[in-house]
C-alpha cells in the first residue's frame, strides 16, 4: 500500500485559439512551440486526467489515487459529501477541484458556466463551475469582464444577443497582478487579452458560449454559440463583479471562501508550515521559488504540489521573497 505524500502531477497542455507563450516563457512549462492557452495542473475529469510523475505513486492518475486514498487523499468529511447517492453515478469519487494556468494573449468568449443541478443534466453529467481567478500579470490596457451592469434584465441581454451588442451590456474594470476574481456559477464573464491567471475551479469542463466577438476558429468558420442555455443559466441578479478584498491574518490572506474551495496568498520569506490537519492543501507557487525541507527539488514559479490530507506535516523555506497560493477544500 502506497502512503500518501506530498505529489506532482504532468501539466496537461490546452491548445485554444486565445492562447499566447507565456506558459513558457513566465511559467516555465514544457509546451513545445506554438501557442498554447492552458496548463492544467490538476484534474480528474472525462476530458483530462492528472498523471503523477514523482515518488512511489509515479504513473498512476488523480482518479487511481482518489480510489486507493479515498479520504486520506480529499479528507473525510469530503469524501463522504462527494459520495452521496443523488450525485450521477459518474460524478462519486471525483476529486472535486481543477487547478490551472491561462494565457490569454487575445479575449476570452464571452461565456457562462452552469451550477451543480444544471450541469448534472449534461450528457455525460459534469459538476457546475464556480470558479475564481488570480491574475499573475496583466499586460497595459487589459481588462476582466465580470457580471452584467446594473439592472440589465434577462429580456434586454437577449435582445442584445440577437443583435451580436452584448458588450456594452457588460460590467468590466481594468486588470492588474494580484487581483482575485470570484466568478460563481451563473455569472457571465470574459477574461481579457494580456492576462496571465491562476484559475481554481470546480472539476467541471462544461462552458456555454454567448459571444465570440465576431471572431473565426481555426478551421475560418465561426464557433459554435449555446445561447438558449446559456440564458437558461445565467443569474440575472447577481449584477456586477469587483475584485475580492482579502482579509489578512499573521500567516495568510484569506482571498475566496465559498463552498467550494478556500483560496489563500501566502507572500514573504518565512518558512511555513503545511499538512499534518487532516485537510487536503494544494500550493501554486505564483512568485519566487520554495523548497520543501527533507527533498532536494525547488518548487519554482509555475509548479504546484498536492498534499493529501493523510500526509505529514511538511516545513517550506522559500528563497529569498516568494508567493505562493494555497487552496483547501471546505
Amino acid at each position: 500500500m502506497i502512503e500518501p505524500y506530498p505529489l506532482r502531477f504532468k501539466p496537461l497542455f490546452r491548445d485554444y485559439l486565445w492562447g499566447g507563450t507565456r506558459l513558457q516563457s513566465v511559467l516555465g512549462k514544457p509546451t513545445g512551440p506554438g501557442v498554447w492557452a492552458e496548463s492544467w495542473e490538476v484534474v480528474d475529469h472525462h476530458n483530462g486526467q492528472s498523471v503523477v510523475y514523482q515518488g512511489p505513486a509515479a504513473g498512476k492518475t488523480l482518479a487511481e489515487l482518489m480510489q486507493l486514498w479515498q479520504g486520506r487523499l480529499v479528507g473525510e468529511r469530503v469524501w463522504q459529501r462527494i459520495q452521496v447517492p443523488a450525485m450521477p453515478s459518474q460524478l462519486r469519487g471525483r476529486f472535486p477541484l481543477l487547478f490551472k494556468f491561462l494565457d490569454a494573449a487575445q479575449d476570452l468568449s464571452v461565456q457562462v458556466h452552469p451550477n451543480d443541478i444544471a450541469a448534472a443534466r449534461q450528457l455525460p453529467p459534469d459538476l457546475g463551475k464556480t470558479e475564481a481567478w488570480y491574475i499573475l500579470d496583466a499586460a497595459p490596457g487589459s481588462k476582466i469582464y465580470a457580471g452584467l451592469k446594473r439592472g440589465v434584465t434577462r429580456a434586454q441581454f437577449a435582445a442584445a444577443v440577437e443583435q451580436r451588442a452584448v458588450a456594452p451590456l457588460l460590467h468590466s474594470f481594468p486588470a492588474e497582478a494580484g487581483q482575485c476574481v470570484f466568478i460563481p456559477a451563473g455569472t457571465i464573464h470574459a477574461i481579457g487579452a494580456g492576462l496571465l491567471v491562476a484559475e481554481i475551479q470546480q472539476a467541471s469542463d462544461t462552458t456555454f458560449r454567448i459571444d465570440d466577438w465576431g471572431r473565426l476558429g481555426p478551421d475560418g468558420r465561426p464557433r459554435a454559440l449555446h445561447i438558449p442555455e446559456a440564458l437558461a443559466v445565467s443569474d440575472f441578479e447577481a449584477g456586477p463583479v469587483e475584485p475580492m478584498v482579502s482579509a489578512v491574518t499573521a500567516s495568510e490572506e484569506l482571498l475566496v471562501e465559498c463552498p467550494y474551495f478556500r483560496l489563500s496568498r501566502r507572500r514573504g520569506s518565512r518558512p511555513f508550515a503545511c499538512g499534518g490537519d487532516s485537510r487536503l492543501h494544494l500550493l501554486a507557487v505564483t512568485r519566487g521559488r520554495v523548497q520543501m525541507e527533507g527533498a532536494g527539488e525547488w518548487l519554482e514559479r509555475g509548479a504546484t504540489l498536492l498534499v493529501p490530507a493523510a500526509a505529514a506535516a511538511g516545513s517550506f523555506r522559500p528563497e529569498g521573497t516568494a508567493e505562493l497560493l494555497e487552496i483547501q477544500i471546505p
